[in-house]
């Protein structure tokens, strides 16, 4: 099933931690607020806070929001949906150097790649390649023992 991502069309993607996997084909990108989505209500969305991603999580379609912490919480409220929402063990720190200071938390509020990341370890799905273009994969690793 797809990881399906929602990428604010005013995501700077120059600093975007996902820019280099949009031809993955087992990523599917659309742009907010231009691009129409498939019908997604049985997709799981990941979102801080929420309850932990678990083993009957397995089979279902993962959906995440690309953007700013602010425009995050405008795209989720526009959803055509309500997602049921899953999140990642709060024991993870970031390795971006984030300068925004609307994060709740900036030590723990992991980049788009980062949960990516761990989601797709979590539920046993590839994480071949999903870090190659990330400039602080060596840093990630080590800040939370995954090497």
């Amino acid at each position: 099933m797809h990881t399906i991502i929602l990428r604010h069309r005013r995501e700077n993607l120059n600093k975007c931690s996902l820019r280099g996997l949009e031809g993955r084909p087992d990523l599917a990108f659309y742009t907010y607020p231009s691009d129409p989505l498939p019908d997604c209500s049985h997709y799981l969305l990941l979102k801080v806070g929420a309850p932990p991603l678990s083993e009957a999580d397995r089979d279902r379609g993962l959906f995440l929001i690309d953007g700013t912490w602010r425009l995050a919480q405008v795209m989720e409220k526009q959803l055509p949906w309500k997602l049921e929402e899953r999140s990642l063990p709060g024991t993870y720190k970031t390795a971006y150097p984030r300068r925004q200071t609307d994060c709740p938390d900036p030590s723990s509020g992991l980049s788009s790649i980062e949960a990516l990341y761990l989601a797709h370890r979590f539920l046993g799905r590839s994480v071949v390649g999903l870090l190659d273009h990330y400039y602080w994969k060596d840093s990630f690793f080590l800040l939370n023992g995954l090497i």
